[in-house]
Parts: structure tokens; sequence; C-alpha cells
């Protein structure tokens, strides 16, 4: 076990001194593209959509998103949010598919292991931080090697950078039992294999189980997570801190599109050969939950999630209710969420008041003054680090994933995000973000303003580097 004390200074390392001092000397300091209205706006035909037994006809389509429309008694959002999200996330809308949300890194692990427990054929991992974390006294290596035992591939890709803190024994381990493992744009150049990228970060959270079963979110496979249901991790000073975080499992077809990310990255990397066969099963409906899955990568001339995002809270009429670990927000963000609230959206963020990140957080209470002023609601999270990354807009629109609110996500990383169509998902993140919001402190602008001069200098500081996180 790495003392907590480390894996917080690794943690903190990983945030905040590699991306600044060594990442933009390397790979440059990357700007955000500038998203139009013409950017957003799809061509008014109907969206591309798939079901379990392939694409659904121009009635059927129509069929179905017009009961999505009346479950949420807004089919004119609902119509927007999807011309925008053909236009941008080329990838098809795929109806079929069973929903879960997993609150905090407890019941993920618990999910995650039981996913790998029923794997029949293979196991594919994606993960920035890779641990030998544990659920109900069973380590994932353990579990793992089980799974290669009874001749269940198993393929894993880990990042290089996030995962620098792992035991080498613990890579060691799994290989020797023939497990597959890719290390993600390798930090010795020595060990690249298709260019040395060290400020491109594969920061996905993704499992794929026999191409029936996903899960994705913000939890990463990090031990912090595993002495509380809410997750520990101990700074240097103070008292321990909980981790608050959301995974979602997704079962039905649009696994599918998760396989494919998978396979695309194992191929850039140089991963060696693997038996695809079975892969790509016929998966029969599951649930009726519409799901579209975005994989975002910096060769993207157009960020496909940053779009969808931006979309999504300029097409907002009612309410915009959004979770993040790190609020950096770009100029187009903060101006568009200022924006909604100015317009009478309902505009809430649930944000940490503790993090891992400091630069992070004095960079997110810098923003605060001109979005109280127009209007937007700002929670902060008590006695726990929020690493949740979450949205939901209208009561129709939701997406759970790897992207964080800020710069780096848009710039750097690989993300993969999974946005949900219909009231049931959105129900669901909305009585989540009720219940973390009433244990939360609201930030109230009258105090805002008066913070002490030494935190406003803080802020500026920290805003001299906002591009890097």
């Amino acid at each position: 076990m790495i003392p907590l004390s480390f894996r917080f200074a690794a943690s903190t390392f990983r945030r905040i001194a590699f991306p600044v001092a060594f990442g933009c000397m390397l790979a440059g300091c990357g700007s955000v593209p500038q998203i139009d209205e013409l950017t957003v706006i799809g061509d008014g035909s109907l969206p591309h959509v798939i079901g379990a037994h392939g694409p659904l006809t121009a009635r059927q389509s129509k069929a179905l998103l017009d009961r999505l429309a009346a479950e949420g008694g807004q089919a004119d959002l609902l119509r927007r949010h999807l011309a925008v999200e053909q236009s941008v996330a080329e990838t098809p809308l795929v109806a079929g598919n069973r929903v879960q949300l997993l609150e905090d890194g407890e019941a993920s692990f618990r999910a995650l292991f039981a996913a790998i427990r029923g794997a029949r054929q293979q196991v594919n991992l994606e993960y920035f931080i890779l641990e030998d974390v544990e659920s109900d006294n069973l380590h994932l290596s353990d579990l793992l090697l089980q799974k290669r035992g009874e001749g269940v591939a198993v393929n894993i890709i880990y990042d290089s950078f996030g995962s620098m803190a792992t035991p080498a024994s613990f890579f060691e381990r799994l290989r020797g039992a023939g497990v597959n493992l890719v290390s993600f744009n390798p930090m010795n150049p020595l060990d690249a294999k298709t260019g040395y990228a060290p400020n491109a970060r594969d920061h996905r959270k993704l499992l794929v189980a026999d191409g029936r079963t996903g899960i994705i979110g913000g939890v990463n496979l990090s031990t912090d997570y595993e002495s509380h249901p809410l997750g520990l991790s101990t700074p240097p000073a103070g008292p321990p801190q909980y981790w608050r975080d959301t995974d979602v499992q997704i079962d039905g077809p649009v696994v599918a599109q998760l396989q494919r990310l998978f396979l695309a990255h194992w191929s850039q990397q140089g991963g060696p050969a693997i038996d695809q066969s079975g892969f790509f099963p016929t998966v029969p409906p599951q649930a009726q939950e519409v799901v579209r899955i975005i994989g975002s990568t910096p060769d993207d001339v157009v960020p496909r999630y940053y779009a969808t995002l931006l979309s999504a809270i300029r097409t907002a009429e009612r309410r915009i209710w959004l979770s993040a670990a790190y609020f950096v927000p770009t100029h187009q963000e903060k101006e568009d969420l200022a924006a909604a609230a100015r317009r009478g959206v309902d505009v809430r963020l649930l944000l940490p008041t503790s993090s891992d990140s400091s630069l992070a957080l004095a960079v997110q209470r810098s923003q605060y003054g001109d979005l109280l002023e127009a209007g937007v609601r700002i929670f902060e999270t008590q006695n726990e680090i929020l690493h949740s990354k979450t949205a939901t807009i209208d009561g129709v629109w939701s997406v759970i994933g790897s992207s964080n609110f800020d710069h780096r996500s848009v710039i750097f990383n690989d993300e993969v995000d999974a946005v949900f169509l219909g009231s049931n998902t959105a129900g669901q993140l909305e009585r989540m973000f009720e219940a973390d919001a009433a244990k939360a402190k609201t930030v109230e602008l009258s105090r805002w303003r008066d913070r002490p001069l030494g935190e406003r200098i803080e802020e500026l500081f920290a805003r001299l580097w906002q591009n890097m996180l």
C-alpha cells in the first residue's frame, strides 16, 4: 500500500506540476477553439437512430423521439438538442439501453467488479489512474487473474502519467498472467511508439465487458476511494477528505460505441494484436434509454463534447444544473452560463470547497463574482472532495463522463462522455443534485465581495495558468 501522503502528493503533481512546468514547455500551451453559432446548428434532418437490430426507419425514429419529447414536455427543446448533436458528435443515437447511476467509489467498484466477474469472453479497461483497488475484500488484480484463469481475455490501457504512482509489481503480475497492457503516451520518450506527446493524456474512465456492459464516469481505479463509501485522501495537513463522484453503468447496444473507442486507442497506441471475435455481439434491448457516446480527442478539428455542451447550454430554456470537479471554465463556457442565467434559466453549479488542485480551486473562485451577478446559483460541497462531472439541462438532456469543466479537457485530454435523452436519467440526476446541494454551502454574492485581499491575489495568480488546468 502506497502511503496516503505520497499518493496525495502524486495526485497534486498529476494535476499541477507536470502540466504547468513540463507539458507546456515540451508540447506547447494550446488554445481553446472558438465555437460559434454556425458550428452548433444542425441541418434539420431527422437524427440517425440505431436500435438493437440496426438502424430504425424514419417512422420508427420519429415515434421514438416523439415519445421522448412527450416525457419531458419540451418537444422543441429536444429537437434542437438533437439537431446540434447530429452535426458535431459523429455517432448515432442508440435506443434500447438500461442506465444505472453509480454514486461514489464504493458503488462504482462494486458494479465494475460484478461486470468483470460476469464476463465470459473479454474485459477491456481504459483508465487515467489504474491501481490495485479493492471491493468487498477482493483486489482487482486477483479478480483479473481469476478471469484469465477462466480463459477470459483482459486488455488494459492506462495513462502513463496518471498511473505513475502505481507500483511496477502490479503491472508485472498482470502481464505475467497474460493480461495485455498498453501504456498511453509513455512518459519515457524511449518507450513512445507513436511520437512523444507528454501533455496529451488519456483521461477516460472506461470498462467494457463482453461488448454488452459499459461503465464510464469520473471514478478512477484509485485507492483514494477505498477507505469510505465517499473515498479517502489525506492532505499533508488537515482532516481526511471524502471523495464524491459519479459513474454510470450502461447495458445495451450503445456499448458497441464504447468498444470502438477502446479499440481505436489500442490501435493508435500500438497495442499487440488481440482476438476481436465476440467484441460486437448482437445485444437485444435492455430498456428504453436513448444514449449517445462522445469520444473526444485533441485531434478533432471541432471538440465534439465541448461543442455539444456549449450548444446544450445555449439551447436551455428552463434549467442548467452542473457538477464539476475542476471548474476552470473557458471564456465561452462562462459567458454562456451567465447569458443563460440572465435570460431567466435556473443555472446552478455544484462545486468543491476542497480539491487536490489548489490552482484549479483558486481559478474556480475567481469566476464567482461575474456568475453570481448574472444570477447563477453556486453551491460548495462540504467535508468532501467533489470529483463528479455531470450536467442535466431542461429535464431532457443529461451527460455523465470524464470531461471536466476546464481547459485541459478541451485542449489536451482524450475523454469519453455519454449523453442521455429523456426525463428518466435527467430526473435521477436532478434528484442527486438536489440531495448534494442540500448538504452544500450556498455562496452569497454580498459575502463573496468582502473576501480577503490575499484570496483575490491568489486567484489572479492562478488564472495565469488556467489554460493548462
